[in-house]
């Protein structure tokens, strides 16, 4: 219950919060609370899941030229059509970009053309506070057996968020691709920083946080731009990110009560709620309860995991199996590589809550 007032209290304080934020973000301010809900009443109800080809192993291998696989996105993005699925939640990486930034938004337009033809928009993530802390370009490493994401990549990394001199070329990268696309109604919304203050970053990932909020404002595309709630006790982020996102995100890796308590909290807020990551089968966090239950709270679903492959998420993030064996029951992902889903019982009620079914 603790954590849950934390969250009351974040509510309570959005209308100073966005009055601050207006005042420190001249280029462009906050949607107000009736564009944010204009815009999420065009769309039909959000459901899809966290997607890197089944070939990539990090955002890296998926954007670098050598190693970028249109056919399997094609080819897997198929599937996600096939159960109804409208929306894919995708990371980028600076230093693909910082390679060939030319290259680099073309194989971005070259994702969007196949994922359009499928009926499914976009969800572009920028940094990441997540997993390993030095990225390099180059041939990624091979996945380690059993091991949950063994080579997924923060971006900028350790200890660059919290450093100013990094700024410059990030926001260079930044501003570059947000402008190349911010009119592209293709993309549904940028997420600017996946889960800021993790891997024990916290507040020092605040800098990095705020500034790429203002770069996104200064550009000020025409989709929305947010930042996901994901740990309740890092209020000074957490105060940032609600203040500051047009559309509010998070992640919920909890049972379906516990999820549907954080669901009623965050409306408060009065803004449409999209909800990034969850689904987490050891942890009760589970299709056939969590997302009925999001669809009849009209909030987006977006699962973490889509085609078992070389992230390795079919493992769990601290039970690691060293064998490489394949676990009796998957954290993650929904499809084996050829299409076979893990569990027909749970794509059958995607299919049938998307109208696929029928």
């Amino acid at each position: 219950m603790q954590t849950k007032l934390k969250v009351l209290a974040v509510a309570l304080l959005m209308p100073l919060s966005i009055k601050l934020a207006a005042q420190t973000q001249p280029a462009a301010k906050v949607w107000s609370q009736e564009k944010a809900n204009t815009w999420y009443a065009r769309h039909q109800w959000l459901v899809g899941s966290d997607f890197i080809p089944s070939t990539a192993i990090n955002q890296l291998e998926m954007w670098q030229a050598d190693s970028f696989d249109p056919q399997t996105i094609d080819k897997e993005l198929g599937y996600a059509q096939g159960i109804g699925m409208n929306v894919m939640r995708v990371f980028l990486h600076h230093l693909a970009w910082q390679q060939d930034p030319e290259g680099f938004k073309k194989r971005m337009d070259q994702y969007l053309a196949i994922s359009s033809k499928h009926g499914i928009q976009t969800m572009f993530v920028f940094f990441d506070d997540c997993w390993n802390k030095e990225p390099k370009t180059g041939k990624q490493p091979a996945p380690k057996p059993g091991v949950h994401n063994s080579g997924w990549m923060q971006d900028p990394g350790q200890p660059a968020p919290e450093n100013a001199a990094n700024f410059p070329e990030l926001e260079k990268y930044v501003k570059d691709v947000l402008k190349h696309f911010a009119g592209d109604k293709r993309i549904l919304l940028w997420d600017l920083y996946n889960e800021p203050g993790n891997s024990g970053k916290e507040n020092k990932s605040l800098p990095l946080l705020k500034s790429v909020f203002k770069w996104a404002r200064e550009i000020n595309p025409s989709q929305p731009i947010s930042a996901g709630l994901w740990s309740w006790s890092l209020e000074n982020l957490n105060r940032f990110q609600v203040a500051n996102s047009d559309v509010i995100t998070y992640h919920d890796y909890s049972p379906e009560a516990d999820h549907l308590k954080t669901v009623q909290f965050l409306k408060m807020i009065g803004r449409p709620l999209i909800c990034t990551e969850y689904m987490a089968r050891p942890r009760n966090s589970l299709f056939a309860t969590v997302l009925p239950m999001l669809k009849k709270e009209n909030v987006g679903a977006i699962n973490w995991g889509f085609v078992s492959g070389k992230t390795n998420t079919i493992y769990a993030w601290d039970t690691p199996m060293p064998d490489g064996s394949e676990p009796k029951l998957w954290f993650h992902d929904i499809f084996h590589k050829d299409g076979t889903p893990y569990n027909t019982e749970e794509t059958d009620l995607i299919k049938n809550l998307t109208g696929r079914g029928k």
